[in-house]
């Protein structure tokens, strides 16, 4: 076994390990602040903008759109639509509950059905608090079932600028092992910064990293899979 092979009981500690090291992160600050966030309160006709800019010399840029257009006994239905100009994608989420995803994202663009359902926020968002999942899903392009690791722990508040306003806004930091190990590589391992905002009841501002090292010896180097900015430049919601 190389240094680098991954082992399933060793990815929650290392996770974890990871988290502890960063009392001050690139992307945050981790750290048992203020005030919990509550759950937002949703309505059919709320929708939000992101702007995207993923990559480095010469970055991929879009815009996304999410709309909720329908609320039942089985939760929230979610309109996406992605463009840019290479992108142009239009996809669907459904929502168990607020931050609760049964049909949706984790790392890229793809859709996935999760057998569990993610718990992208776990409201409220208590500063210092932290949750795990191993997550069972079936990525809907390519019908391959698997399971990502998602740790998440709740850090501080920040008065955050972004295009759509300044606001108020609580750091939560996501490290994700991706299910996508192939013969020739180990899994994706993620590190997003996530800025979430009660006032516009979705996070305004996230930093995406993400790596992954090819197998073949202690000497493989890591290779950079993201490198993304997303900002929200507007937003209208109906309550």
């Amino acid at each position: 076994m190389t240094r680098f092979e991954p082992r399933r009981r060793d990815v929650v500690g290392g996770l974890a390990a990871l988290l502890a090291g960063c009392a001050t992160s690139p992307l945050g600050i981790i750290g048992a602040e203020g005030p919990p966030a509550p759950a937002p309160d949703l309505a059919v006709g709320d929708r939000w903008t992101w702007h995207f800019v993923d990559g480095f010399r010469l970055p991929v840029v879009w815009d996304e759109t999410h709309e909720i257009v329908a609320h039942g006994a089985d939760g929230w239905t979610v309109k996406v639509v992605a463009k840019g100009p290479t992108i142009d994608v239009v996809r669907t989420e459904t929502w168990a509950a607020p931050g609760v995803v049964r049909t949706g994202t984790a790392m890229d663009l793809e859709t996935r059905s999760f057998i569990t359902p993610l718990e992208r926020y776990k409201f409220p968002l208590t500063p210092g608090s932290t949750w795990n999942q191993f997550v069972d899903n079936v990525n809907e392009a390519t019908k391959k079932r698997g399971t990502f690791n998602y740790f998440a722990r709740v850090g501080s508040w920040k008065s955050i600028t972004v295009p759509a306003g300044t606001f108020d806004a609580l750091f939560v930091n996501v490290l994700m092992r991706m299910d996508d190990e192939e013969f020739w590589r180990w899994p994706t391992d993620c590190n997003y910064g996530i800025w979430y905002a009660p006032a516009a009841g979705a996070m305004v501002r996230e930093d995406k990293e993400a790596q992954y090292y090819e197998k073949g010896g202690i000497d493989a180097v890591a290779v950079r899979a993201q490198h993304s900015t997303v900002e929200l430049v507007s937003y209208s919601r109906k309550r």
